[in-house]
């Protein structure tokens, strides 16, 4: 069955603008600062987190430690 010409237009527009809203959206997810504030927030979430925290402490220590032996062998 054939569809009137006035229905096809406004389904052809109503088209485009979901297409535009999402490409907007996509547009703001994608921006490259909201991908640098969100890993920046990534990471200081991890390092927030006493596991993490503690290992990178003690990993610092021994390379101190290595460090200052090899300077005094």
């Amino acid at each position: 069955m054939a569809r009137d010409p006035d229905t096809i237009q406004r389904d052809i527009e109503e088209a485009r603008d979901a297409l535009a809203s999402t490409l907007d959206a996509l547009t703001e997810r994608a921006h490259p600062k909201r991908l640098v504030e969100s890993g920046k927030q990534t990471a200081q979430d991890k390092l927030a987190d006493p596991r993490v925290k503690y290992a990178l402490i003690a990993v610092g220590g021994l390379v101190v430690l290595v460090l200052v032996r090899n300077i005094f062998r």
